[in-house]
């Protein structure tokens, strides 16, 4: 073999270790993120992941409560999370979040004023917002004759299994509660008993208790009525023309969900760079067209088309909206409200 045979190996073997050490060592940052299923456009993340060159790590939950416990275990570092209003609180209380650099989220001034400052985190130090809505009742038009404008409805037998409600236990008590003329933040274990005890009445006429699945199954006319969050009914309404989205007389919940930082998260400056990136209008237009839910970004509206800005489900006024609530964490006695769940969803 002649000397520069050799030599070219040689080179050839040096470039390929060379390769295969910057390979190793170009190894892209990872970020954890943690979020309601369906709840945002997945080219939203490929779209970050390529500008930071990052790698998003995705995962989803279906209740405040799952995501509540997963965090306080510790299995996973998330980065960023996207609880609800009084979760938000307690998750506060409980030492769980880390505060916001406000100097890293150069789109929060792009949120309506009426959706920052809020009981749950009164100065957003722990989160920002990212979408809001209420609650209510859609029901396919071609199977319920009457009109639909109570709660009440959902403890009709006639419809016996042909009512869908919300697998939650914190949204499926305060209905009981709310249709009883109490407070969805009722303290009161009488009035917690009675809820209770109406919600077992209503059992045996529910269909199933859901939670995702709730859109493919009134999209397909499985069921007569469900209880909805008002982002996914206009996602439903979109797909089947024969359904409709009410909110009923005795009231709702006005709701918001927010991205947070726990503090289990090992990337806290790339988290509020994510936080930062879904607030930009184009960013958040895409989400909120995608998955139907109602955006506080105002900006973002402007890049809305005008079906979704005039949308009642969507962007109700206050006197559509009627009566609301927003819920509170129940500290004090949230192992009253985890054993009237377990009592209900144990019956046959």
């Amino acid at each position: 073999m002649t000397k520069n045979i050799k030599m070219l190996i040689i080179i050839s073997l040096i470039f390929t270790i060379g390769m295969v050490s910057t390979g190793c060592g170009d190894k892209k940052p990872v970020i954890n993120v943690y979020n309601w299923g369906d709840y945002i456009d997945p080219s939203v993340i490929k779209d970050f992941e390529k500008e930071f060159n990052v790698k998003v790590n995705y995962n989803t939950f279906a209740t405040n409560e799952d995501m509540y416990v997963s965090i306080k275990k510790g299995g996973t570092s998330y980065d960023v999370a996207f609880p609800s209003d009084y979760m938000i609180e307690r998750m506060i209380n409980e030492d769980m979040l880390e505060k916001i650099n406000k100097g890293n989220i150069s789109y929060l001034e792009n949120i309506e004023d009426r959706f920052l400052d809020l009981e749950f985190d009164p100065n957003n130090d722990y989160s920002v917002p990212y979408m809001w809505g209420t609650f209510g009742i859609i029901y396919n038009k071609n199977l319920v004759s009457e009109k639909v404008d109570s709660w009440d409805i959902l403890w009709d037998e006639k419809y016996k299994d042909q009512i869908l409600m919300l697998d939650s236990q914190r949204d499926s008590i305060a209905i009981a509660l709310i249709r009883l003329g109490y407070s969805m933040n009722s303290r009161d274990i009488n009035e917690l008993e009675k809820a209770k005890e109406e919600l077992i009445k209503q059992k045996p006429l529910v269909y199933a208790y859901v939670g995702d699945e709730v859109k493919d199954m009134m999209v397909g006319e499985e069921a007569a009525l469900a209880v909805v969050w008002s982002g996914d009914a206009v996602a439903m309404i979109r797909e089947n023309e024969n359904l409709e989205y009410v909110i009923p007389k005795e009231g709702t919940n006005l709701w918001f969900d927010n991205m947070v930082i726990p503090k289990t998260s090992k990337n806290k400056e790339m988290a509020e760079q994510f936080i930062n990136f879904m607030n930009r209008p184009e960013i958040a237009a895409r989400n909120t067209d995608y998955i139907g839910y109602s955006t506080p970004n105002f900006k973002a509206m402007e890049l809305l088309p005008e079906d979704i800005i005039n949308s009642k489900v969507a962007y109700p006024t206050d006197e559509e909206m009627g009566d609301v609530e927003i819920f509170k964490d129940p500290k004090d006695i949230i192992k009253v409200y985890d054993e009237i769940w377990l009592e209900i969803k144990a019956q046959r």
